[in-house]
């Protein structure tokens, strides 16, 4: 192995991150830790590294307290490698290399928060379906950890939206004005209408955006929603299922997406780009009836 120039004693803080992090195999490495594969099997398998590589990038992940390693078998003693938090912390960089690679080498630069149908990152977000929703927690818009999966039925519907909020001029500069941004209380207020369709078919609804858990609750209450919303401020989901993105305000913003899931966290159907709001909204109701009378037969 190439021997490794040390950094430490830089006084710069992008030195000293990529000493722990600046191997690109090992961002690929936290890339789908985040997304749930966590056994080194696993990792060799989806990261294609050779054993010996593998080892030495977790070894040093373990050390720079980015990873712990958890064991999940006595006999043999086997382990799991979790993110720290620490490592979690990292999630806000990799949304950020996967935004600019969006807009910059895969796009033309522009600020937009939805995408073409026949994009590489539209397709990239279709190949979703079938893959499972990693197990975490966001903050509901009472405050409370939930998981984004509802446990009670058995498929949920979460459609992902930009930002939503009780008060017009709390919209960014120039929001209305971003390809796809506009639209978000619209889209809630379709679900709210429809809610007891989703329920009778056997569907959770559940929102998701980046905002703060107080924005959504002041805008959930003043909407009568009916259902909660959860912020993935932490950028969780949207690192666990690479969910596109979009910079406006100095913040990332989830790209309009919508995803069934069922009860075992499997997706089971994906809506991006979502150009009709309303749309989008009976076509999920759709997906949810014909799975539930698929699983009556």
């Amino acid at each position: 192995m190439a021997r490794r120039t040390r950094l430490e004693d830089s006084t710069c803080a992008i030195a000293q991150a990529l000493d722990v992090v600046g191997d690109w195999w090992t961002l690929l490495i936290v890339r789908d830790t985040a997304r749930g594969v966590h056994r080194f099997d696993e990792l060799q398998r989806e990261i294609g590294l050779s054993r010996k590589v593998l080892t030495e990038r977790l070894r040093l992940l373990v050390e720079a307290d980015v990873l712990v390693r958890v064991p999940y078998q006595e006999r043999p003693v086997r382990y799991e490698y979790r993110l720290t938090p620490r490592g979690l912390a990292l999630l806000p960089v990799l949304v950020a290399l996967q935004d600019w690679g969006d807009a910059w080498v895969l796009g033309d630069g522009s600020t937009t928060a939805t995408a073409a149908e026949a994009s590489v990152e539209a397709r990239r977000v279709h190949e979703l379906t079938g893959t499972r929703v990693p197990e975490l927690h966001l903050a509901d818009d009472g405050g409370e950890l939930r998981d984004p999966v509802a446990a009670e039925s058995p498929f949920t519907v979460l459609y992902c939206f930009p930002g939503a909020y009780a008060r017009a001029d709390s919209y960014p500069p120039g929001w209305s004005e971003i390809p796809g941004a506009p639209g978000c209380t619209l889209e809630s207020c379709a679900y709210r209408d429809r809610l007891g369709e989703f329920r009778a078919a056997g569907a959770s609804v559940h929102g998701v955006s980046t905002q703060r858990p107080d924005e959504q609750r002041a805008f959930a209450e003043k909407e009568r929603l009916g259902f909660p919303l959860l912020s993935d401020s932490g950028l969780a989901l949207v690192a666990g299922l690479r969910l596109p993105t979009f910079r406006a305000a100095g913040a990332d913003r989830l790209k309009r997406l919508t995803l069934v899931v069922d009860r075992e966290r499997v997706v089971r159907d994906v809506q991006y780009p979502v150009t009709d709001v309303v749309g989008s909204v009976a076509a999920a109701l759709a997906v949810v009836k014909g799975l539930g009378a698929g699983q009556r037969k």
